[in-house]
């Protein structure tokens, strides 16, 4: 069974066209079943991701967010509806065609990194083209080198190529498994709560690197639980008891390049004023022997 693609063609509107989302979900149904038990994870969900969007999907745990980020991922297929994926339908591929979907259009950013330990942030970000076999034909060993270096220098960490994850902080492995997700120049990048192992102030830095990848044109959906994560995005999406109750665009989107200088000078203010206070004689005072 070949991959079905699908051309719709695009809607004209005034002098310009409309150009097909890269995600488009209809009628979305996800059931699971137990025995004789059934547990419908997802009820007739609608979803559009037009190209170019940064979309936070949010929800309680159990209210199907996980399935329907499974379902974007092709990591599973619905039990009905339709998820065309790039104009490619998805509802009835094999596995090993979902498979090769996802190297060909899709880009993955987890909570936990998932890098290997004993291997450098070069080989890290290698091993999608590795394992890309259309790729690997068309390429030479070194194109490929070229390739990943380049993603890493994109997300800053172009002097960190020889350097294994033990040696990074843990916001510079989650720039790592960035540009391990970019290499591929994938239509849409899923990050599945990319800033949940991370501190307040890395999780800004990180956001505004986000905020500047879809800045150049990569749609970006992103899974988190923190509603301040979510205020970077374009649009929210809230998932509940396996249908989206909320879809809108997000009011006075927050700047994480602005919010992370900000976070920096407050810090230098602390700095000062505790180096103020020990002036003062205020500090802990450390007495000679």
């Amino acid at each position: 069974m070949g991959i079905a693609m699908s051309s719709p063609l695009s809607a004209e509107v005034g002098t310009g066209t409309v150009t097909p989302p890269v995600i488009d979900i209809r009628h979305l149904v996800k059931i699971y079943s137990s025995g004789a038990n059934k547990v419908h994870a997802l009820r007739s969900v609608d979803l559009l991701v037009q190209r170019g969007e940064m979309v936070a999907i949010m929800g309680a745990s159990g209210s199907g967010k996980s399935t329907l980020m499974n379902i974007l991922g092709c990591l599973d297929v619905p039990t009905s509806g339709t998820y065309l994926l790039d104009g490619v339908h998805v509802e009835h591929l094999t596995r090993n065609e979902l498979a090769d979907l996802r190297n060909q259009k899709l880009g993955f950013v987890f909570q936990g990194f998932n890098l290997l330990a004993r291997t450098s942030a070069l080989d890290n970000v290698l091993l999608p083209l590795v394992y890309d076999r259309k790729r690997k034909r068309k390429r030479r060993g070194a194109q490929l080198q070229e390739l990943a270096e380049a993603a890493l220098r994109r997300v800053r960490l172009g002097d960190r190529l020889d350097h294994h994850p033990s040696q990074l902080s843990g916001g510079q492995q989650q720039r790592v498994a960035i540009a391990r997700a970019l290499v591929t120049e994938p239509q849409v990048l899923l990050a599945d709560e990319p800033t949940g192992n991370l501190d307040t102030r890395t999780s800004i830095e990180l956001m505004a690197l986000f905020q500047e990848l879809n800045a150049q044109g990569i749609t970006i959906v992103l899974v988190t639980h923190e509603p301040d994560i979510a205020q970077y995005a374009k649009r929210i999406v809230e998932v509940r008891d396996g249908r989206i109750r909320r879809d809108r665009p997000v009011e006075g989107r927050r700047d994480a390049a602005a919010d992370f200088t900000r976070l920096g000078a407050d810090n230098m203010d602390d700095d000062d004023a505790g180096d103020a206070h020990a002036g003062d004689g205020h500090g802990v005072e450390v007495s000679a022997a």
